[in-house]
């Protein structure tokens, strides 16, 4: 257990014995995904909302892998110890003990720690892909294309699939394609002169974690007539 994390520790018993709970800071909520791959875990947590909380309240981030308690503890990367997020680089593929993150809120009145365990593989959520553009094309057709996201670090290597969705302007709901390999596809029999509303999300090639949030829409103005 690191110097900072039993300050902490001492700092929490200590005044909740003279002050009660009332004046602790809230547990922080923590989340944690995998955007970048096998090159990091990225962290982020948001504490409750509490009224009479005016002093800011910095923040401890350690993480170890296993559970047991005599792992070695190491520092989640923080910018400034107040900085809601940390990062935990050189992560261990595969691994079949999962990851153990602890951030601990300090604030004067004492400390609230949250736990979470995780497993870098089932929290993969790559970062949307990025550059959809149009190409309308002869005999009603519509090409698609895109990039990987500038956040996934190897997509020669973890490869990423595609799915397109698409709607006409006016219809009420999104067509869906894929999954696909590639980063273009080609959208056969859409409506002449009509405007197409198109996104693109990504997700692990093998399945891991789950699919991105859905790009920007591409639009364009005009599909090609006969």
């Amino acid at each position: 257990m690191t110097p900072r994390l039993l300050l902490a520790l001492a700092l929490w018993s200590g005044c909740l014995s003279c002050r009660g709970e009332e004046g602790t800071p809230s547990q922080p909520q923590v989340q944690c995904w995998a955007a970048r791959y096998p090159v990091a875990v990225d962290c982020s947590w948001t504490l409750p909302w509490a009224p009479n909380r005016t002093t800011a309240t910095s923040f401890i981030a350690t993480y170890r892998l296993g559970v047991a308690a005599q792992g070695e503890s190491r520092p989640c990367l923080q910018p400034v110890p107040e900085t809601p997020r940390c990062s935990i680089p050189d992560i261990q593929l595969f691994s079949a003990v999962p990851y153990v993150l602890n951030v601990t809120a300090v604030h004067p009145a004492g400390a609230r720690s949250t736990f979470v365990p995780f497993v870098p593989e089932r929290i993969i959520k790559p970062d949307p892909p990025e550059g959809v553009r149009l190409s309308p094309l002869a005999g009603r057709q519509l090409q698609v294309q895109w990039e990987p996201p500038r956040s996934w670090p190897f997509p020669e290597i973890f490869s990423l699939k595609y799915w397109i969705r698409y709607r006409r302007h006016g219809a009420m709901h999104f067509r869906q394609v894929g999954p696909v390999e590639a980063t273009s596809l080609i959208l056969k029999f859409v409506r002449p002169r009509a405007r197409y509303f198109v996104q693109v999300a990504a997700q692990d090639l093998t399945d891991s974690g789950e699919l991105s949030d859905w790009s920007p829409p591409a639009v364009t103005l005009t599909a090609p007539g006969k």
